[in-house]
């Protein structure tokens, strides 16, 4: 992400990345559903933060690209001024 919004020329001044998860009930307990909440702090583009999550889910991220086999991954974003 930071890579990506750099790239853009995008004026962020933070970026946290939290998650939750929910896992199966029967072993073993893999997770089936995953959120993504990107906390973006700047003036940034609501437009270039959500390419920059794409991009990262679908191309970069190589643990999104793991885990997406048997989990259903969702984001939200937050601007933070």
């Amino acid at each position: 992400m930071v890579g990506i919004l750099k790239k853009k020329r995008e004026p962020f001044t933070s970026l946290e990345v939290t998650a939750e998860g929910e896992r199966a009930t029967e072993y073993p307990q893999v997770y089936t559903e995953i959120k993504l909440k990107y906390r973006v702090g700047g003036k940034v583009s609501r437009k270039a933060v959500e390419d920059a999550v794409h991009l990262s889910k679908e191309k970069y991220c190589s643990v999104s690209a793991m885990l997406q086999k048997s989990a259903k991954i969702t984001f939200e974003i937050e601007h933070v001024e």
